[in-house]
Formats: structure tokens, C-alpha cells, sequence
């Protein structure tokens, strides 16, 4: 059921609050091809696209939503390091990590036919981190710090581990939020890494196959007999797989649907189903960046949890309907808001 959060108190801070991405960043050349070439033959593309990736879509999002934002990863040089740099300029995000002269920035081919995607890719500078990677990030009171599922793999397995070990990082201390988006490939995961991370307690944002990625890695049961009735049973089946969650990681767990919205839960707490907001589908890639970014600068600005979730499913469902090249753009604060505001009423004219 909405609930008004207009009216919600912003928590005051003691300084601009701020998002801080832990991510990697790389460039992605999407290829439009009328179907699959089979090995060895030639065809022309009907279109081809370039855009940045990776995290810069969570920054962009917490940027346009209000939040300062910080990328603390690394950027390379040269012409992929110099697009994403232009990018991060042009929607106000500060790069704040290391740069590596030597090396420049990863490409990633996606090859669409329309009906599936396949992905090649040429990590770069992003990928080359060490347990020193972020010795000088240091996030401050009210901050929100997001790490993808990205970093958890590979070298930047290494950096996160090292930061997250930080005694300022521990859960009874910590004054700012960590914000975690994992990744469906939790089996590549090193073990001792993901143990660190559940004892972090952060917030899981996450979909459903992430969700259940999550959930068979760690062992946890899941009743999934909602999904055998006639009607699918898709809401009880996500309520279930979110408490289970939430039991097993005692942390906040945030269970994203599209327009269906998202179920939330804190450890020791019901489950809390936010509505979402019906739309078409105009993209091409997910708008769970936008999700995920959103709620971050809303967190930052001081939102509770609830009411955070609410306006990122609106900033979602406003992006998926526009977008450049087939990806996703966040809508402004002020646009997300006045969705929300329009559902509020029709809800109580319809009551």
C-alpha cells in the first residue's frame, strides 16, 4: 500500500551527504544484428551504439536524484578512459579514486539479435586493483557507500575485502550505510569474502534471480509451492524469498520486481510490500541501476528505508519508458516525486 511519503522527515546532517561507488566502469559497444552470425561468416550490424557502464549507471541515477556522488574506482587512459571521464563530468560525478597511467579502461561487445544478448569482454584499468585501492576513501557520517556485484569477482574481490575489514566499517560503529547489489554468479564468489560481507550486515538490493543466487549459495530454504498455483503465486513467492533472506543475512533485504515493486524487510521485522508502477517497456537493458541509485541518494538525503524504496520504483519505472540507445534514464528527483504524488491521489479517489 503507498504510503505518504511526502511527509516524511529528512534526518539533518553535518555535511552534504554523499555517494560513494566502490564499482568498476567500462565502456560497452552495443551491436544490433538481425540475428546471430554463425561461426566464421560475415554481417553487417544494423546498428552500433557505445555508452559507459557498470557503475557509472547507479552514479548517474544518484546524481540526477539530488546526491553528491564520488566514483572511487579506477580510471585508465586513453579513449575509453576519456569517454568515461566525459561522462562522469557531464552528470556532475567526481572521480575520486586512483588513476592508472599505464592502462586504459575495459570494452565490453553485447551483441543483440532482438530476442537475446551475448557479451564479450575486455576488462581494463577498472579490473586492476589491490588491497591499497581505496586506502584513501574515507566515507563520513551519513554517507552511503555502494558496492555491484561487479567488484566482488576478480581482482576487485581483493580491494573490497581489504575495505570492508576496516574497523570503522563494522556494523556497531559504522556511521554511514553500505548499499550491496550482488551478483547472479554468487558461486564465483570467494568464500572468506562472502562470510566478510554477510557479517557486514549491509543493505541487499537485489532482484529475484539475484535473490535466489544468494539463497542457494548460503542454503537457504525457500517454500516455493506459491509458484506451482494456477496464478503463479509470484507476490507470495517473492514475500518468502525476501523473509528468508532478511532471516539468514539479518540485514536489510531489498527484493525488487519491476513494475510489480519490491519487498522489503528488515531483520527482525514483517515483510513491507511497496507497490510499483505499472508502464511499458520502451529499453533494452534493466532498470535496476536506476533503482539502485536512487535509493542511494535518497539514503544519503536522509529518507528511511520504506519511503527510499517507493521513490526509486517510481525513478525505475519513469526510466524504462525513455532512454538512449536502449538504456534506461533516470528521471529527475522533482519527476520521481510527482509520480508518487499521482498515484497518491488516484488512490484516494479510488478509495
Amino acid at each position: 500500500m503507498l504510503s505518504d511519503i511526502l511527509h516524511s522527515i529528512q534526518a539533518k546532517r553535518d555535511h552534504e551527504p554523499t555517494v560513494i561507488s566502490l564499482g568498476q566502469v567500462w565502456v560497452d559497444s552495443m551491436i544490433k544484428v538481425p540475428e546471430f552470425p554463425a561461426p566464421g561468416s560475415f554481417m553487417n550490424a544494423e546498428s552500433i551504439a557505445r555508452s559507459v557502464n557498470g557503475s557509472f549507471a547507479v552514479l548517474e541515477a544518484a546524481s540526477r536524484m539530488g546526491a553528491q556522488t564520488e566514483l572511487a574506482g579506477i580510471l585508465g587512459t586513453g579513449p575509453w578512459s576519456d569517454m568515461i571521464r566525459r561522462a562522469l563530468k557531464r552528470v556532475n560525478v567526481r572521480h575520486t579514486g586512483i588513476t592508472n597511467k599505464g592502462l586504459d579502461n575495459g570494452l565490453r561487445l553485447v551483441i543483440n539479435d532482438g530476442q537475446e544478448r551475448s557479451f564479450i569482454s575486455a576488462p581494463g584499468a577498472e579490473v586492476r586493483t589491490d588491497a591499497h585501492t581505496f586506502d584513501d576513501m574515507h566515507p563520513k557520517s551519513g554517507d552511503v557507500v555502494h558496492i555491484s556485484g561487479a567488484s566482488l569477482m576478480n581482482t576487485g574481490a581483493v580491494a573490497v575485502g581489504s575495505f570492508i575489514s576496516r574497523p570503522e566499517c563494522a556494523p556497531d560503529v559504522r556511521d554511514f550505510r553500505i548499499v550491496l547489489t550482488p551478483t547472479s554468479m554468487m558461486s564465483t564468489v570467494n568464500e572468506r569474502l562472502l562470510e566478510d560481507i554477510v557479517l557486514l550486515h549491509p543493505i541487499w538490493v537485489l532482484n529475484r534471480q539475484q535473490g535466489r543466487a544468494i539463497a542457494d549459495r548460503l542454503g537457504i530454504e525457500v517454500d516455493e509451492t506459491a509458484t506451482m498455483r494456477v496464478d503463479g503465486g509470484f507476490d507470495d513467492s517473492m514475500s518468502a524469498l525476501c523473509d528468508g533472506l532478511a532471516d539468514v543475512l539479518r540485514a536489510p533485504v531489498v527484493l525488487r520486481a519491476g513494475s510489480r515493486g519490491a519487498w522489503v524487510r528488515r531483520h527482525g521485522e514483517p515483510v513491507q510490500h511497496i507497490d510499483g508502477f505499472e508502464t511499458k517497456a520502451t529499453h533494452i537493458r534493466s532498470a535496476g541501476p536506476t533503482h539502485t541509485g536512487a535509493l542511494c541518494a535518497l539514503l544519503a538525503n536522509g529518507w528511511n528505508l520504506e519511503s527510499a524504496v517507493q521513490i526509486a520504483n517510481a525513478a525505475a519505472s519513469i526510466a524504462i519508458t525513455k532512454g538512449i540507445n536502449g538504456v534506461p534514464q533516470c528521471p529527475t528527483y522533482d519527476e520521481a516525486v510527482a509520480l508518487v504524488t499521482k498515484a497518491l491521489k488516484d488512490a484516494e479517489h479510488a478509495d
